[in-house]
């Protein structure tokens, strides 16, 4: 009898930890819709599919918008307006969090991407380019950029990344273009792949590529004069978002890869998920969604694939890094700091002879209190130092790892 209750036990608790640690489908209110797009303004998240969809309690439900008898391939956020890009009736938008849509200008025209800097609004369009709004979708004017399929588009600063791609028959092309002055004017960067996506982080520009070899994930960091391929370098990516020093990819029927060194290494995390195709990503209070081809959205807390999540974001009184739990450890240890306001915050992994050897986080952060996770498997034993910097802050302590 107590072998049967202890089995019973290990089995709950072998079920819940399975749960806890792998992606999950949320689709009530949605269903098994294909998933375009998907995009958050810090109160809601909203998924384009066939309408526009959206969820206030972190994609647990869904109910359907007014925008609702039309694909939705693309969406961006401004504060409370809502911009959606359709299958052949061009952009619309919401100034009330999505509750009632209008029908803008561009009316007539098939929308891939859209990317939004203030008042400026760029859309990627079918076979015709960029179109800019320079008064948050009133009124449209055709950029130079005007006889392409323009699949992605990104925003930093004054400079505006396009990514394009065309197929005929068996032949495949692509380009990422840049201008640096709203779209007046475009200059062809180096990569010569057709784009299905573009992320930004710090000064890198990650590309998704597609259809022709060699595809994947390539890195430019110097506004796109040259660009190297990453190691994820066999398979079709669709969709990109980045977290800090960690990228996100998703693919054609392999999934979700994740890279937490700025794409020096890539790892597949698809528990629960499995190959699927994903055509979009987006990461909301403290979870990563993943939209899907024909399953709806996904979701999984962000700090199981990142390595660190927020506690609490109670305000602390001041800096604090804790001693590691458990220590001595084997192979796996956890961190908690304090940090009071916003700021660039680092917490590094050091060798007993100084060098530095795992980054763990590496960004901007809000006040709150953290725990990080740090698994040694791949290291030997003996003694190592973390450091976590933020602001003026700067503490060190020691650990030590037994194997």
């Amino acid at each position: 009898m107590k072998n049967s209750i202890f089995l019973l036990f290990f089995l709950l608790l072998a079920s819940s930890i399975n749960i806890n640690s792998q992606w999950v489908q949320v689709n009530i209110g949605i269903g098994n819709l294909s998933v375009a797009s998907l995009a958050e303004n810090g109160v809601s998240i909203f998924a384009g599919a066939y309408g526009v969809y959206k969820s206030s309690n972190s994609g647990t439900s869904w109910i359907q918008t007014s925008l609702n008898n039309q694909w939705v391939y693309s969406l961006a956020i401004n504060g409370n307006t809502v911009f959606a890009g359709t299958y052949l009736n061009g952009v619309y938008l919401s100034t009330d969090n999505g509750t009632v849509w209008t029908q803008t200008s561009l009316n007539n025209i098939s929308v891939w991407s859209l990317a939004v800097n203030g008042s400026y609004v760029f859309a990627g369009t079918d076979s015709n380019g960029v179109y800019l709004s320079s008064n948050s979708g009133t009124s449209w004017i055709q950029t130079s950029l005007n006889n392409q399929n323009v699949w992605a588009l990104a925003i930093t600063g004054n400079n505006i990344f396009a990514g394009t791609g065309y197929c005929e028959k068996i032949t495949c092309s692509g380009r990422v273009y840049l201008s640096t002055n709203n779209g007046t004017s475009w200059i062809q960067t180096f990569l010569n792949q057709y784009t299905k996506s573009l992320a930004l982080t710090g000064n890198n520009i990650f590309a998704g590529t597609f259809h022709q070899p060699p595809f994947g994930v390539y890195l430019s960091t110097d506004n796109g004069s040259s660009w190297a391929q990453t190691s994820l370098n066999n398979r079709n990516v669709i969709s990109l978002t980045t977290n800090g020093s960690n990228i996100f990819a998703g693919t054609s029927q392999n999934g979700v890869y994740i890279s937490n060194n700025n794409g020096e290494n890539w790892l597949q995390r698809n528990e629960g998920l499995g190959n699927q195709t994903i055509f979009s990503l987006c990461i909301f209070n403290n979870y990563i969604f993943a939209g899907t081809y024909g399953n709806g959205v996904y979701r999984r807390p962000l700090g199981e694939l990142v390595g660190f999540q927020p506690v609490s974001n109670e305000i602390p009184n001041n800096y604090s890094l804790s001693q590691n739990y458990p220590n001595p450890f084997n192979p796996v240890t956890n961190v908690k700091f304090q940090i009071p306001k916003s700021g660039i915050v680092s917490l590094k992994i050091y060798d007993a002879l100084g060098r530095e050897i795992k980054i763990l986080v590496n960004e901007q952060l809000s006040h709150g209190t953290y725990e990080a996770d740090w698994n040694a498997s791949n290291y030997p034993s003996g003694v190592y130092y973390y450091k976590l910097t933020a602001g003026d802050f700067t503490d060190a302590k020691k650990m030590v790892l037994i194997k």
